[in-house]
């Protein structure tokens, strides 16, 4: 069943879609995948917190080294056939193009599917290989081998996900994605700790049978948006055009995959197994200020396809200005908390990782620079500039493996964190170009001063606050200023006053929240 949208005929004789519905459309899509991020990231920093207890750093790293090789392995196998789920499944539902639809469909399930396999036995049979050579440490073995065995689920997973996006419902891929899966670990994880303990092996495991929860509840509502129990042939496969589109975003996806992940695998190589753990616990608390980032992208890239499609661009381009204020705004205070306070944060996991503070605050930086250019990626790959999304890829991990190789054997943690931030930058400023170029748009208007103004207030604040109690802070201290610096910021954008399209979605929310409390 498609969901309920205009024909062909009908869209190209109805007005254009308006501006606020976009936006609002945005919010609202990113609003969902933000309170499913939440819950996974919040589930994933407990997961964090009591695997580097339980574990230590050197467990932890070689769990992390073998969840970075599940990725990478699942990668290989995705085809970029994810991103052609989010660029045409929505155009062709738009259409009602059904027969369209169901190719698409049938092309990014089957291939993934084949590919998988193939790509789950590789990693099962050079396991000892890349253990022993690789790694220098026969441990990672049964690890690997445990790993293989759901590399196609967590490939088909992507795909489920991103075509249950594709038709403009977040919830689905938030519910099978951020909440039943990390939810399901996290519960083996403590059932495991304790009644027989637990070890990398056993945290994999968990891991192992969360995804495969989550694959099938993803299956099950990705069948409630469109059956896929119909004939074969009642598709029309156009395979030549996705895969013309999906292969370079293949090829970018696969090498961002791996460089994403090649931080972990050179630390491992070049430093320690331990500080591959102490990275690992530095990057995920980074990640709770992507998490708002990461949601509008994902809201934002089937409307930017449409729009492109109808060939709305001053639409577009609003839309891209608005979510990229937002995502700036909302992560500038996070940012601000991790820059004063890094070592507090770090002792929550324990001591041995308190040596990652310089690490954590220069991720942060980096964090900042993605979250402050916004869905520049988004806007390439969704208007079909996928060869210079590949070439973007190239010259970020040329970036991060040279770098990496350079500034690890000397600096280990500092020199991978100041990698990933020169990548960061290149890349952000690469995209931020390219959209100018194709398009003429930019991110950014006058109503950036406003945040830029909260955040440098705040800063003064927060600097004065943290010489005042320097010299006896504790997690009272920090709590106190945690919270100081959040109302300080919510104050000052406040009293600065909102834009037209922040008090639409605000207004918007308040609505939905009076209609559901009792009356």
């Amino acid at each position: 069943m498609v969901p309920n949208v205009p024909t062909q005929m009908e869209a190209s004789s109805t007005l254009p879609i308006k501006p606020d519905r976009n936006i609002l459309t945005a919010a609202k899509g990113g609003g969902i995948i933000f309170a499913g991020n939440l819950f996974q990231n919040g589930s994933r920093f407990i997961i964090a917190f009591l695997m580097a207890r339980l574990l230590g750093s050197d467990q932890l790293g070689l769990t992390n080294i073998t969840l970075s090789a599940a990725f990478i392995t699942a990668s290989l196998a995705s085809l970029g056939l994810p991103a052609a789920m989010m660029r045409y499944i929505p155009v062709f539902s738009s259409r009602r193009d059904e027969a369209g639809l169901w190719g698409t469909l049938q092309i990014g399930i089957g291939l993934t599917a084949l590919l998988s396999v193939f790509a789950s036995l590789g990693l099962f049979l050079l396991a000892e290989p890349v253990a022993e050579r690789l790694f220098h440490d026969s441990r990672l073995v049964p690890l690997l081998q445990i790993i293989s065995l759901v590399i196609s689920f967590l490939a088909l997973s992507e795909v489920f996900a991103a075509a249950s996006r594709g038709f403009k419902v977040m919830q689905y891929a938030v519910l099978g994605q951020n909440i039943a899966q990390p939810a399901i670990r996290l519960v083996l994880i403590v059932l495991l700790a304790i009644t027989v303990g637990l070890n990398a092996e056993k945290a994999l495991v968990a891991f192992s049978l969360a995804v495969i929860t989550a694959f099938f509840i993803l299956l099950y509502f990705l069948g409630r948006l469109f059956s896929l129990k119909r004939p074969l042939r009642a598709a029309r496969r156009d395979t030549g055009e996705i895969l013309r589109f999906s292969l370079p975003v293949y090829l970018s996806g696969l090498i961002s995959t791996f460089g994403n992940n090649i931080q972990a695998i050179l630390l491992g190589a070049l430093s320690t197994v331990a500080n591959v753990g102490v990275f690992a616990v530095a990057s995920q608390i980074n990640l709770v200020g992507q998490m708002f980032h990461s949601s509008i992208v994902t809201a934002s890239a089937p409307i930017v396809s449409e729009l492109y499609d109808r060939g709305e661009q001053e639409q577009m381009g609003r839309l891209y200005q608005a979510v990229t204020k937002w995502t700036f705004t909302l992560n500038l205070p996070l940012f601000l908390i991790v820059l004063l306070f890094p070592e507090p944060i770090l002792s929550i996991f324990g001591k041995s990782f308190v040596g990652g503070a310089t690490a954590l605050t220069i991720l942060a930086w980096a964090n900042l620079v993605t979250t402050g250019t916004g869905i520049c990626g988004a806007v390439l790959d969704m208007t079909g500039n996928t060869t210079l999304k590949m070439v973007n890829s190239l010259v970020t991990f040329g970036l991060t493996l040279g770098l990496n190789i350079l500034l690890i054997p000397h600096w280990g943690l500092v020199g991978a964190a100041i990698a990933a931030l020169i990548a960061a930058t290149v890349v952000n400023l690469l995209r931020l170009t390219e959209v100018f170029v194709l398009f003429r748009l930019l991110p950014y208007n006058l109503s950036f001063v406003k945040p830029i103004i909260a955040g440098l207030s705040t800063l003064a604040v927060a600097v004065g606050l943290r010489l005042l109690i320097s010299h006896s802070l504790n997690l009272i201290g920090f709590v106190i200023s945690v919270v100081v610096i959040l109302a300080v910021y919510a104050g000052t954008i406040l009293i600065l006053g909102l834009s037209q399209e922040d008090r639409m979605v605000l207004a918007r929310v308040g609505e939905r929240v009076k209609s559901a409390l009792p009356k």
